[in-house]
């Protein structure tokens, strides 16, 4: 049986949406991880959206940021939103890292240590997470990490593969997003949901505890993690994570502050909401197109997915 979309017409995870207070600011901070190529920054009118954001129309600045180097490791872009037609909806409290939701932006960057300790010592970025690194199962592929918070508050990790990367001639620091990551109730559903939609590559799985990211969970006690890193050959991936025992439900409002979307590009939205439509995956609007000031046009559709975490399909034409 074929998937409902096959690598090539799904191409991974295209970008993901961050709630901003300010723009301007976060423009700023953003250059500062690699996201110099501003595909387009407007003030829009969003439609469709009535199932998503419980109004049909939702006004709001919204700036899609590219990466300037990216690499097949860091392809993907960050779109930033501040909603203007009411205040853009707070960050849900409480929130750790893994619950139901989309919990971070993940940058690729070769030299992310020394990236982390520049970030914070010439630019004031508050550091989350001191860099560490481990090889992750099941095939030991080398990984280092580190944490930093945008001027939100929004979890940004700083990866770097090691073993993936050797021998490539890139220069230090950012690419784009590796990954985006959010929490659900069953892995191996999710697995098998997204590999329907084309994510048909496994980068590591793992289970247990992540010591590090314990402060964050105060005054919970941490759960035991597990997650895996699905993959796709034409754009980033995702990072599924379910928490034993389950963690409350942080996905919070549609456009709040912080990471709380993301999008799966394709090649062709109307063919893409057909298939998935014909799959029995509802959607929550039908392919809505957002005109450009330059004559480019953005286009998205929502759809229902097993955590009703807010991800929709887009096609990029700008």
């Amino acid at each position: 049986m074929s998937p409902v979309l096959s690598p090539g017409l799904s191409l991974g995870v295209d970008h993901i949406g961050v709630g901003v207070s300010d723009i301007d600011r976060s423009l700023a901070f953003y250059g500062l991880l690699g996201f110099t190529e501003i595909a387009f920054d407007e003030e829009l009118e969003l439609p469709g959206l009535d199932r998503v954001a419980g109004r049909p129309t939702v006004r709001a600045r919204v700036a899609m940021l590219r990466p300037g180097r990216p690499t097949p490791l860091g392809m993907a872009a960050v779109k930033l939103v501040t909603t203007l037609d009411q205040a853009p909806p707070p960050m849900p409290e409480g929130i750790g890292w893994g619950e139901p939701g989309v919990c971070e932006v993940c940058v690729h960057v070769r030299d992310q240590a020394g990236t982390y300790r520049r970030l914070l010592a010439e630019h004031g970025v508050p550091g989350l997470m001191e860099p560490n690194e481990a090889p992750l199962p099941p095939y030991d592929t080398l990984c280092s990490l580190s944490y930093v918070a945008d001027p939100d508050g929004t979890k940004i990790e700083l990866i770097e593969w090691h073993d993936l990367e050797a021998g490539w001639p890139v220069e230090d620091g950012p690419q784009g997003v590796n990954h985006v990551a959010f929490g659900v109730a069953d892995i191996e559903r999710t697995r098998a949901f997204y590999r329907e939609l084309g994510f048909t590559g496994m980068l590591f799985e793992s289970d247990g505890y992540f010591e590090p990211m314990h402060p964050w969970y105060a005054p919970r006690t941490p759960p035991r993690q597990r997650m895996m890193l699905l993959t796709n050959p034409h754009g980033g991936g995702m990072e599924p994570v379910q928490h034993t025992p389950p963690s409350p439900d942080m996905r919070g409002e549609w456009g709040h502050l912080g990471s709380y979307e993301y999008g799966i590009g394709v090649r062709n939205l109307d063919q893409a909401a057909a298939a998935l439509g014909r799959a029995g995956i509802e959607l929550l609007c039908e392919p809505q197109t957002v005109r450009l000031r330059d004559g480019g046009t953005w286009r998205y559709a929502y759809f229902v997915e097993p955590d009703h975490t807010y991800v929709a399909l887009t096609e990029a034409r700008y």
